[in-house]
Parts: C-alpha cells; structure tokens; sequence
C-alpha cells in the first residue's frame, strides 16, 4: 500500500481534509494536524495514525515565528519517520513546511486549496502551487488564478 500523509492546520482546513476520511483506508495513512482543543480526542480514533504540530497562528506576532520554526524541525522529523509517498494537503501554514521538505525527498505534493476561497488565493496556496503534481482547486473562477490547476468540486 502507498503511504500517504494527509495534513492541515486545525478548523476548516482540518474539516475539510477530513471529508477524504472514506479513502484513507485504500491507503497506508497518517494524520498531521495542529494539537489544541478541537483536536486532541481524534487520538482516540486514530490512535497511531495522527501526530500533532504545535498550534500557532500568524496573529500572535510575537510567539508565531518560534512556533513556526519549532514545527519546521518537528516536521522533518515526523517526515523523516513516516517517508509518505504523497502529502495531501488543504493547507495552510502547518502544512508549507512538509511539503517543501517531501518535495525535497520525492513526495508528490497534492494540495486542496480551500472552498472558502473562491476569487482569491490562500498564502499556503500561492506557497505551495509551484511545487505542487497535483493542485486541486473547487471553484471553477479559482482557475484563472490558477491555470494549471484541476477542477475537482467542492469536497463537502
């Protein structure tokens, strides 16, 4: 089975990633998602499959930057004891490290921008777009801000 990481940072990223849940037994899979309150009981489901970041949010201006390389760091080791196969991803922040740092290592990169966006692009979007194999947009206006994108319909 291919091994295949699906990460998001926490709320509606985490939400929609987890509209994928009912192919994620056609896989060898593992969860990486932020770990704060809405999060920490999906260990008891997931047991062994999900691993955490720290949360941080780019409105904390002063605590982010650590909080930011601290997961840099930790994701490469959660990278580097998983080796995926592909990294699914509808972003954001959490997300741009690991997908860098498995382009590096001959992932390939499929990343879900968000339905919330319809006429703009999300930060991690425009991060992750050049380095992408596959990037799914679910709006069809997103397409001309993306044009190499694939239309693949809302996920909800």
């Amino acid at each position: 089975m291919k091994k295949v990481l699906f990460i998001s940072s926490t709320g509606g990223h985490l939400n929609e990633l987890m509209q994928l849940e009912p192919i994620f037994n056609k896989y060898e899979y593992f969860i990486i998602t932020e770990k704060d309150k809405s999060t920490i009981d999906l260990k008891n489901k997931y047991d062994k499959k999900i691993s955490y970041l720290f949360y941080g949010t780019r409105k904390k201006f002063f605590s982010y930057p650590f909080i930011f390389i601290a997961n840099c760091f930790k994701s490469l080791f959660l990278y580097v004891k998983l080796r995926p196969k592909y990294i699914v991803t509808t972003g954001t922040h959490t997300a741009v490290p690991i997908c860098y740092i498995g382009k590096l290592f001959g992932s390939r990169i499929i990343f879900i921008e968000s339905f919330a966006n319809k006429n703009t692009k999300t930060l991690s979007g425009k991060m992750i777009y050049p380095i992408s194999n596959l990037f799914i947009v679910q709006w069809e206006e997103m397409l001309k801000l993306y044009p190499k994108a694939v239309l693949g319909g809302s996920i909800y």
